[in-house]
Formats: C-alpha cells, structure tokens, sequence
C-alpha cells in the first residue's frame, strides 16, 4: 500500500469535493497512515457575528479532514460518506488558521471511526473536537 502524501490529499481535495467546500481554502499539510491534519485559513467571510470563526466551517473542515485521513489508512480515496458527526466547540477562534487533525481510531469494512481535533495554529489548547462514523461504499 503507498502512503498518501500531503500533495496526494490536495489532490483528493480538488477532485472529489464540492466548490463550496474547495472555497474554504483547506489544505492538507500531514498525512499519516492513520491520520491527516489539514489548514483552514483565517477569512472574515468564515466569521459571524462578533468577529469568531463559524461553527459550520470547522464542522465542514473536520468532515473534509476525515475523508483525508480515511483515505490515507486506505491507501486511497474511495466512495464513502458521512454517518454521523458529533462536535463540541470549546473556544472561539478569532483572526488565527485552524489545524485540523483526523485520526482514524477504527477502520472495519462498512464503518469507520475518527477523531478530529481542531487547534488555532500556534495554540495547542483544542478549539473544538468531533467525532465522525463513515459508511465506507466500496
């Protein structure tokens, strides 16, 4: 099985994902065999009212980083989809890039299970965590 690199995520990024997500500007810049952590970038357009990040951008970004990082434990992307998705938000995040980190803590034949972990980069305090089950469909 060959490792999914980094470049190998964008990739998957740009091919298998709707324009709207693609405008969140998410790249990836880890990958691992059972993890990927991907950037979202500061943009007042993903703000709301009071100047902190939206909670439906990191919840995209979390699903995104976990279709990265089950693809990276597959060796590949292959047709999946969201099950289910629980986030906690824990603090805002005002003016600072998101890392996004996915790690796969069970991957079967039909479901998976991952863990996100999103950090204002430079601040390693958790800024919102989810969890995500995936239905693989190949």
């Amino acid at each position: 099985m060959t490792a999914l690199s980094p470049a190998g995520g964008d990739a998957i990024l740009a091919e298998n994902f709707a324009p709207w997500v693609q405008d969140l500007g998410l790249t990836v810049v880890d990958t691992g065999d059972t993890h990927a952590t991907l950037r979202l970038p500061w943009s007042d357009r993903l703000a709301r009212e009071g100047g902190a990040l939206s909670g439906q951008a990191l919840m995209a970004a979390a699903d995104t980083a976990t279709v990265i990082a089950l693809s990276a434990a597959r060796g590949g992307y292959g047709p999946m989809t969201t099950v289910q998705q629980s986030t906690t938000f824990q603090r805002p995040v005002i003016g600072a890039d998101v890392l996004v980190t996915a790690r796969v803590s069970k991957a079967g034949r039909t479901l998976a299970f991952v863990d996100v972990t999103m950090t204002a980069d430079g601040d390693d305090r958790p800024v919102a965590q989810a969890s995500t089950v995936y239905a693989m469909l190949s």
